[in-house]
């Protein structure tokens, strides 16, 4: 004890001042009372929760079906672990990934930009191409402008937030993709959901909110992702016209697939594209590259290309990115063939499913054509069984969609061949027949 305090009789008045300090900061620590559970990763109730479904699944020697490494580009077949399978598992609804033609424009702009435009695009990332992609999206819509963005989900999430805020409202479908409730979170604007695809019901909440707020948008998509359905877009537009909002369409999965030349939903229902304020798209699909953009009038798209934050403080899409994104859209006019075949294709195997008795929801005219099966656990394991039969197919579980509606999602390229759509139906009958067996009493 004397010890001590003869050495802390020794320190300076600044090194007391300091130990006193660090004593009353160890004091203060150890008087908080805070769970361990706030202050370690591990032991969120929300990580553990999802280990012990990781587990649960194990313990039933099921294989987790996420996160597979692919080998080779993603067309109708892949390869995972030195094995082709018929592949049902990605966007690549054109088959513009892996074109030639497409692959050597990204090569050339490498060769000519870098793998990088290393800054935003307001500051000195701006380069031709981008201006050239833009003008030709803007150009296949049949709408003044486009701005195109790093990410397709970042685009609706910016976009939506930094247009829309307190003293708005914003009304969006009840199945709409997760970047859209994302955007409408951090606008700070009020956000009600409306039952899917119903106009009715949005026109009674129109009815009810209009006059409360200044703006007002509405959100819909052109073919939902997890079901694969149209919405009545010009139910929609009238709604918009005669309650003076906005309105946006997500085109993620319906950009490239509906209409006669891949134009989307517009084209499909024959409207107007200027009859619609946002039109929002991804590149990721039809357009075999990545990222997002919004169309729509010069105005939206100068005021988003200056203030945006998500376009602002965001790099500008990379040389080959924007180059693979251009040669797709020039390929999609080139070889219309590609959507006809797209049709006929996601046709044949959703009426092929129906004949089967298989469940296949609301999808209708699109590249998407869910299974249901209405149980996780049935769902994990039908995709499991598909796999050891050569076909890769992923399962959606809730929350990604309602609960008991889990299904096998089955993405249609223009690529398959009527024998691996057949191949497909037949083995997803027969492993459902299997598993019914292996479950009765």
């Amino acid at each position: 004890m004397g010890e001590s305090a003869n050495h802390v009789a020794d320190l300076s008045a600044a090194e007391k001042r300091e130990l006193l300090a660090q004593l009353l900061t160890e004091k203060a620590a150890g008087s908080l009372q805070i769970p361990a559970e706030a202050c370690h990763f591990d032991l969120f109730p929300e990580v553990q929760q999802l280990h012990q479904q990781q587990e649960q699944i194990q313990l039933l020697g099921i294989q987790n079906p996420y996160f597979s490494t692919h080998t080779g580009t993603a067309l109708n077949t892949t390869t995972i672990a030195g094995r082709e399978l018929i592949n049902f598992a990605t966007y690549n609804y054109l088959g513009l990934s892996g074109h030639p033609i497409v692959s050597a424009a990204a090569k050339e702009a490498i060769d000519c930009y870098g793998t990088s435009v290393s800054a935003s695009r307001v500051a000195s990332g701006e380069k031709p191409l981008h201006l050239e992609l833009e003008h030709s999206i803007a150009k296949l819509i049949g709408v003044e402008d486009c701005v195109t963005f790093v990410a397709g989900h970042a685009t609706n999430v910016t976009t939506i937030s930094h247009l829309f805020g307190p003293n708005d409202l914003i009304l969006y479908d009840a199945l709409s993709h997760n970047s859209v409730i994302q955007g409408c979170q951090l606008s700070g604007a009020r956000a009600i959901a409306f039952p899917h695809s119903n106009s009715a019901a949005l026109e009674t909440l129109l009815q009810k909110q209009r006059q409360q707020y200044r703006r007002v948008l509405i959100v819909i998509e052109g073919i939902y992702s997890a079901d694969g359905d149209i919405p009545p877009l010009p139910d929609f537009i009238k709604l918009k016209q005669r309650y003076k909002t906005f309105l946006m369409v997500d085109e993620a999965h319906s950009i490239g697939v509906l209409g006669q030349h891949g134009r989307g939903i517009s084209e499909y229902f024959g409207i107007d594209p200027t009859d619609v304020d946002v039109w929002m798209g991804t590149l990721s699909k039809s357009f075999a590259s990545c990222g997002g953009y919004i169309a729509g009038s010069k105005t939206l798209v100068d005021y988003l290309k200056c203030t945006a934050p998500g376009f602002v403080y965001s790099i500008g899409m990379s040389p080959a990115n924007t180059a693979a994104a251009l040669a797709a859209l020039e390929q999609l006019s080139a070889e219309p063939e590609r959507v006809a075949q797209l049709h006929e294709r996601s046709q044949f195997f959703l009426e092929l499913a129906r004949s089967k008795g298989l469940n296949t929801g609301t999808s209708q005219h699109s590249a998407i054509v869910p299974v249901i099966v209405g149980d996780t656990l049935k769902a994990f394991r039908l995709s499991q069984i598909l796999f050891q039969m050569g076909i890769n197919v992923q399962p959606m579980i809730y929350p990604s969609v309602p609960k008991n509606e889990d299904r096998l999602r089955f993405f249609i390229s223009c690529l398959h061949t009527e024998d691996q759509l057949r191949t497909t139906v037949s083995a997803v009958s027969a492993a459902l027949e299997q598993i019914d067996h292996e479950d009765a009493p």
